[in-house]
């Protein structure tokens, strides 16, 4: 591990935490950040088929910090953990650069009690593109990848690939931001943009009763129709005035004569 990629890691905090009011600060109070360093030691010692002490090291900075990264793990420059405690980072798990990760995110793998041999050395777990923010909570399962600059909102369930520069929330986790509404380079705390960021469920309802007035409006005018049609009388029935109704009821009542 250099100095100058030390250095990088510190200066994400500085950059992405108003907390954070100096290098010494962080490399002495972030746990987020003691969780990097040991990591990078027991990622150098598991490359090197060094297995036991690479996962001793996990296990060290596990009780340290109370962030778990398995030593296998791909980490970029300038990963920031905030706060940190909870954070589960499985083994083929892979992370870019200039990526945060708020407490309790879980990179982990699907039904990994399940035919685990035959998962032994496959991609299980999911890949974090350059300039993620996972927020709070969010749980992002299985072997697949965030985009660039992606959003996951807090306690989101994410199962599915993310596109570029979308936000994702809910369970499990759907687009709620278009990829031309999205701004890249502005940073979104908790991975959650709070301007008018649309609900799905109200966006749902609110398309559910536009159609309900739509359908409304169509009866209505099925209704007029339908009453117009009966006050108009069928062609050959026109209506009779009350001297030719009286002489036919007398004429019906009346015998026909018959010829002699």
């Amino acid at each position: 591990m250099s100095f100058k990629r030390l250095l990088r890691d510190l200066d994400a905090y500085i950059e992405r935490d108003p907390a954070a009011h100096s290098r010494l600060t962080v490399a002495l109070t972030y746990p987020g950040f003691h969780a990097v360093v040991w990591h990078r030691a027991s990622h150098w010692l598991w490359h090197r088929r060094l297995f036991f002490l690479g996962r001793v090291f996990s296990q060290l900075s596990r009780f340290l910090t109370g962030i778990e990264i398995h030593p296998a793990a791909k980490i970029g420059d300038g990963l920031v953990i905030d706060h940190g405690m909870g954070v589960v980072v499985g083994e083929t798990a892979e992370i870019g650069d200039n990526v945060t990760l708020y407490h309790d995110v879980t990179l982990g793998g699907i039904s990994p009690a399940e035919d685990s041999v035959n998962q032994k050395n496959t991609k299980r777990h999911p890949t974090l593109a350059d300039g993620v923010i996972a927020g709070s909570g969010a749980q992002i399962l299985g072997p697949i990848t965030v985009g660039r600059n992606a959003r996951v909102g807090a306690n989101a369930v994410v199962v599915r690939d993310v596109a570029e520069a979308s936000t994702v929330v809910g369970v499990p986790a759907k687009p709620v931001q278009v990829r031309a509404q999205a701004k890249p380079g502005a940073f979104a705390a908790y991975g959650t943009p709070t301007a008018d960021l649309p609900d799905p469920i109200a966006r749902a309802i609110d398309g559910l009763l536009a159609q309900v007035g739509e359908l409304r409006q169509r009866v209505g005018e099925l209704e007029r129709d339908l009453a117009s049609a009966q006050a108009v009388p069928p062609p050959g029935d026109a209506a009779l005035t009350p001297e030719q109704s009286a002489d036919g009821a007398g004429n019906s009542g009346a015998p026909r004569g018959t010829g002699s």
